[in-house]
């Protein structure tokens, strides 16, 4: 079994499919604006859902069970102090409130000192997970190369699994997968600057969302949404509008260093809803997860190798 794209959901399908006894080789496309490489690395199906999305929801909750394991298996730490998704104005509260129990600015405060002012309150998802998504490509790689995963620049193709790339890749694919652009900033923590927030801070600016994901040395910021096809320019007003709304929501993150902004491509599908299934015999496709690739990875893997097994997605 040959998968073509060497992403999260690349590498995770090439793993189940070794560990369940397949002989599996995976060629990467090295695109340095791959969704993998350019995440926040939130596993948040509900705090991250969007109206309209609920099969995607469903999706992603029996993936968030699956990760401790998941992350266990390939020895990746998780980072588990959940979400806080809070809100600026009364509209934002009341979209929070399908995530769960809104919390008063107080009740949020008390679980991050560091949010501003304007601020009005939220909901704490304490079940979410997150991931240092560099770390994840790392141990994925790592546990491929261990189970006998080997790289194929042959050319064949069995699994296509290549993200925003996908529709190229395949007839049935052309028109239905497409790339959506998103730009991502990473700040990094200076001596005498406020330390990052405990938890993965989702919110809502008047309307407009921004996260950010603690990391080891600071945050990632994220992220803007185009339909701009493979832009790969970063834009001055989607690095403006990331810094105005992460700095609303944290002051503190003013005395950060900027340290990286990068553009990437979500695989977008017509419904938002991930493509696992054989195109032709011989031909599996593994793409279209659009914000969720990390957090689906584990049950997209699974579906591949039930349908490599005989069975259906």
């Amino acid at each position: 079994m040959a998968v073509r794209g060497g992403g999260v959901i690349g590498l995770s399908v090439a793993l189940a499919a070794a560990r369940a006894g397949f002989s599996a080789s995976v060629s990467d496309l090295g695109s340095p604006h791959a969704g993998s490489r350019v995440a926040g690395g939130m596993l948040a199906p509900l705090t991250e859902a969007w109206p309209g999305e609920e099969a995607v929801v469903a999706q992603g909750v029996e993936a968030l069970a699956m990760w401790p394991g998941f992350a266990s298996s390939i020895g990746v730490p998780l980072f588990t102090a959940g979400t806080l998704a809070v809100g600026t104005q009364p509209g934002d509260l009341a979209d929070l409130r399908p995530a769960g129990q809104l919390l008063t600015s107080r009740e949020v405060r008390a679980l991050e000192p560091s949010l501003g002012p304007a601020v009005r309150g939220g909901v704490f998802a304490s079940g979410d997970l997150a991931v240092d998504n560099r770390l994840l490509l790392s141990a994925l790689r790592e546990a491929c190369l261990d189970a006998g995963v080997v790289s194929d620049v042959e050319g064949r193709v069995s699994v296509i699994a290549a993200g925003a790339w996908s529709g190229g890749l395949h007839p049935a694919l052309e028109g239905v997968i497409r790339p959506v652009k998103g730009e991502i900033l990473r700040l990094t923590h200076r001596p005498g600057a406020l330390p990052p927030p405990r938890h993965t801070i989702r919110a809502l600016v008047s309307g407009r969302p921004v996260y950010l994901v603690p990391r080891d040395d600071g945050l990632v910021v994220g992220a803007t949404q185009y339909e701009a096809g493979f832009d790969t320019d970063v834009s001055v007003a989607g690095v403006r509008d990331l810094l105005r709304d992460a700095e609303t929501v944290l002051p503190g993150i003013a005395e950060y260093a900027l340290t990286e902004a990068a553009v990437g491509f979500r695989a977008g599908s017509p419904d938002n809803v991930p493509v696992v299934r054989w195109l032709e015999p011989g031909v599996i496709a593994a793409t279209g997860h659009h914000r969720n690739g990390l957090l689906l990875a584990p049950h997209t893997a699974r579906l591949v190798v039930q349908l490599l097994q005989g069975g259906s997605s």
